[in-house]
């Protein structure tokens, strides 16, 4: 065991807690009684009827299973494969998380790079940032009247804050050094911003944005479960009223995998995006 790196040794201590913390828990569901197991009065007092609790985790690999072979299927508006529900989910969060990196990116500069605007802004950012974004829902269903568009301006909403915060920081962060330096070459203050602050402040916009992303993506589904018709929140929500458990934690593993993906996306694009000095 001492022969292996760190990486492995974390890999096999995570694996043996998986198998674990799997054993444990099929182990803790008592298993239902047959049929041909029931006493005569047991049956008659209905006994033998299904009751609803926690699944192990063997039906619930077995539901995704189910799932995953057919993810794409189509049988009806509250019947669709699980993979459908996510691209929905997917596409009302990368379109208001982009929608709001259009305003907070270009904002967060002009905050970070003048006094008089971080100090007239200031107080509105921290008025609004901590309002939760379900707040907005009644308002923007009012408003827009369209659940999907809705749902997508609770996500541009809730996605604004962090990566205008971050890219105002990260600019304002910036060595004055640098900036001067730029001054005596007489760089434009366009130039200067693309040339000089944004490679220096890259690696804390992009911070901003991990955050936001995965802020998104934890309120979509409260949103989907608010607005219905499709996506991962409504089939949760969809799911425990038809009292399937199963499907219920299988489409949760299915949140935290997809959410685990998008933030090693955007991992991935802060490591690219390090800044030495």
């Amino acid at each position: 065991m001492q022969q292996l790196s760190t990486n492995q040794r974390a890999l096999v201590l995570s694996f043996l807690l998986l198998v674990g913390g799997l054993f444990l828990w099929e182990a803790a569901i008592p298993a239902q009684k047959a049929a041909s197991e029931l006493t005569e009065y047991e049956k008659l007092t209905g006994a033998g009827a299904p009751k609803a609790g926690v699944p192990p985790p063997s039906q619930v690999l077995v539901k995704a299973w189910e799932q995953l072979s057919d993810p794409f299927y189509d049988a009806g508006p509250n019947d669709k494969g699980i993979g459908i529900q996510v691209a929905y989910s997917l596409y009302r969060v990368l379109t208001g998380y982009f929608l709001a990196a259009l305003i907070a990116i270009p904002v967060g500069f002009l905050i970070g790079m003048s006094p008089v605007a971080y100090k007239a802004l200031n107080p509105f950012i921290q008025v609004l940032r901590p309002i939760s974004p379900l707040a907005w829902m009644p308002l923007a269903l009012f408003i827009i009247q369209d659940s999907n568009a809705s749902a997508i301006f609770v996500i541009f909403i809730c996605s604004i804050w962090p990566m205008l915060i971050n890219t105002a920081f990260g600019v304002a962060g910036v060595r004055k050094d640098w900036i001067n330096v730029a001054r005596t070459h007489e760089l434009g203050p366009v130039k200067t911003a693309l040339t000089v602050i944004l490679p220096a402040a890259a690696p804390t916009i992009v911070t901003g944005m991990r955050i936001s992303i995965g802020i998104a993506w934890l309120v979509i589904v409260a949103a989907e479960m608010l607005v219905g018709g499709t996506g991962i929140g409504y089939y949760v929500w969809n799911e425990w009223n038809n009292l399937d458990l199963t499907s219920v934690i299988f489409s949760i593993l299915v949140i935290g995998v997809v959410g685990m993906a998008l933030d090693a996306a955007f991992g991935a694009v802060q490591r690219a995006v390090a800044y030495a000095e």
